[in-house]
């Protein structure tokens, strides 16, 4: 089967990303003709279709007239329209997958495919397909303006902290959704990594027959050996946080935990509140209890996992199905996650892992020292029912699902 796979992004940058590199690698592996179509972009890895890829747009960087392009951008791509005909003219696809395809590509490539009867899926990694904000998170809480469709509940309630921000969002979602109908008419399916997301995106309006569920699949990793984790041996407990720093993933409330209470943190990645964060915290980070380890490879991520005591995810946002989860778990670690979003259809509280309220401080401190107080064996037993939970993710039963709803998309195409 020849199968184009498009997201803006062409590096690891976040789970999308992880996801969708994963996917180009694997579905090669079993035989398929694989395209891809994207961003160009400095951290881009190397691509035989970058020819085809629309140029870089940035809303952060360059003066009035970047800003004013990427704009242009977010409604309809005329740049994208074209590079995508000819890629389709010359890969000639049987189905195309798209994943995150809003602002830097824009959704001008979902006509074009329609008008060459192509089948097109689309990977819910957010919620941009029901909401002007895909993250579902501003000032500070959970915000569903827009997802009725009132788009303009947008604006009203600021939730880009800008109001020409957040007025663009709503005349985006406005011509995509209302005039357009570029989603509604150019998707033959949505695929859901949670349940939590399908639910939450058919309660919106989305047909529940051009949806579907399909889990993430857990890494094909080695587990450390139950043994291995053995907390007599660690030299300094520590906790890790591990992902993007950005206000929705929680990082300044487990920062101001570990600093109240003294916890050793280990905190790998980047984003936009690093600096801030920094700042906050020369004390501690100066004095060696909070240590910032910056981007990191896979197999330093990994490292990291399985040398922390355990590691925490306090998201204030409704997660969908994190990648970085179903690592942990896969490396046979504890961890210690917000109850909210797709975190509570794998992680059972005190089972395979541990729940708090989302946001509570108190609550998250209560886990933290539960998790510290456990003994060998009551450790064990939990990070035993983790792997046992991710053994039930297999990446062959996943993309054997997935191959299947291309293989019927194209059928039906036929017919």
């Amino acid at each position: 089967m020849r199968i184009l796979q498009v997201n803006k992004f062409n590096y690891r940058r976040g789970g999308a990303e992880v996801y969708f590199l994963w996917l180009q690698k694997v579905l090669v592996d079993l035989g398929h003709e694989v395209a891809v179509f994207s961003m160009h972009h400095p951290q881009n890895e190397k691509s035989d279709w970058e020819k085809y890829f629309v140029s870089r747009v940035s809303f952060n960087e360059g003066g009035v007239w970047e800003k004013l392009r990427a704009a242009g951008r977010m409604l309809y791509s005329f740049e994208a329209a074209r590079k995508f005909d000819r890629l389709l003219t010359d890969f000639k696809p049987d189905i195309i997958h798209c994943h995150n395809i809003y602002h830097h590509i824009s959704p001008s490539i979902l006509r074009v495919a329609k008008k060459r009867n192509i089948p097109v899926v689309m990977h819910l990694h957010d919620y941009k397909l029901i909401a002007p904000n895909y993250t579902l998170y501003d000032h500070g809480e959970i915000c569903y303006a827009g997802i009725d469709k009132n788009y303009w509940d947008c604006v009203k309630k600021n939730c880009f902290y800008s109001y020409s921000h957040s007025f663009l969002a709503y005349l985006e979602m406005t011509l995509h959704h209302k005039i357009f109908h570029f989603y509604e008419q150019g998707l033959a399916l949505a695929i859901a990594p949670s349940q939590f997301m399908h639910d939450l995106v058919v309660k919106s309006g989305w047909p529940i027959n051009k949806i579907t569920t399909l889990i993430n699949p857990a890494p094909n990793v080695i587990p450390q050996n139950v043994s291995d984790n053995d907390i007599s041996s660690a030299s300094e407990p520590y906790l890790l946080y591990f992902g993007r720093f950005v206000p929705e993933k929680g990082v300044d409330d487990l920062l101001a935990v570990s600093k109240t209470n003294g916890f050793k943190l280990h905190l790998a990645g980047a984003g936009p509140e690093e600096a801030v964060l920094k700042t906050n915290y020369a004390t501690e980070i100066s004095q060696g209890q909070f240590q910032f380890l910056g981007h990191l490879s896979k197999e330093e991520i990994a490292k990291e996992i399985k040398m922390a005591t355990v590691v925490v995810m306090p998201s204030r946002w409704l997660e969908n199905m994190p990648f970085a989860l179903l690592e942990t778990l896969a490396y046979g670690q504890i961890i210690i996650a917000s109850k909210i979003g797709g975190f509570t259809e794998i992680i059972q509280d005190g089972i395979n892992g541990f729940l708090f309220e989302a946001g509570n401080k108190d609550k998250l401190q209560e886990k933290i020292n539960s998790v510290f107080s456990l003994n060998q064996e009551d450790r064990n037993n939990i990070i035993s029912k983790a792997l046992e939970t991710v053994a039930k993710l297999k990446q062959s039963e996943h993309l054997a699902v997935l191959v299947n709803i291309y293989l019927k998309l194209v059928k039906n195409k036929l017919h």
